[in-house]
């Protein structure tokens, strides 16, 4: 696997994302126009079976990512708890999801510090404390 950092971590899923919702965005407008040249209940239920569809793709990637946040904010509350020393460990409730996601790339060493940086207010969203790290922690068990 090629080496992770903060330019390149964002996951792409070719079949998703450049085959399946470009083509049911696709089949949507084929079925749309269909039903504007030729309003029919047919039509009308063709073009609302694809609307389904599609909304159906969207929650399926939705619902896993969901997931796959709430399984990260456990992780690193519990690598947290490990790594930090009291004050700080007793304020790991006080992360939101975002930014413990965005721990999550940081190793052990800088840890202590980027959420003394979070807490302080200096670093508040998941990009910020990403672009922060300077030794990239790869996941690439990612959804």
């Amino acid at each position: 696997m090629a080496d992770q950092s903060f330019s390149n971590h964002a996951k792409f899923v070719p079949t998703f994302h450049y085959l399946s919702f470009p083509a049911a965005v696709f089949v949507v407008g084929v079925l749309a126009k269909q039903l504007l040249d030729d309003v029919s209940l047919l039509n009308a239920a063709s073009l609302l079976l694809a609307l389904v569809a599609l909304s159906a793709l969207l929650h399926a990637r939705v619902f896993a990512l969901g997931v796959q946040d709430r399984v990260i904010r456990l992780e690193e509350r519990l690598r947290l708890q490990t790594l930090l020393d009291e004050p700080l460990r007793g304020r790991i409730g006080a992360l939101t999801t975002s930014q413990l996601i965005g721990l999550r790339f940081a190793p052990d060493a800088e840890v202590p510090g980027l959420v003394e940086r979070v807490l302080a207010g200096e670093l508040t969203s998941s990009k910020a404390i990403k672009a922060a790290v300077q030794s990239w922690r790869a996941d690439h068990q990612r959804i």
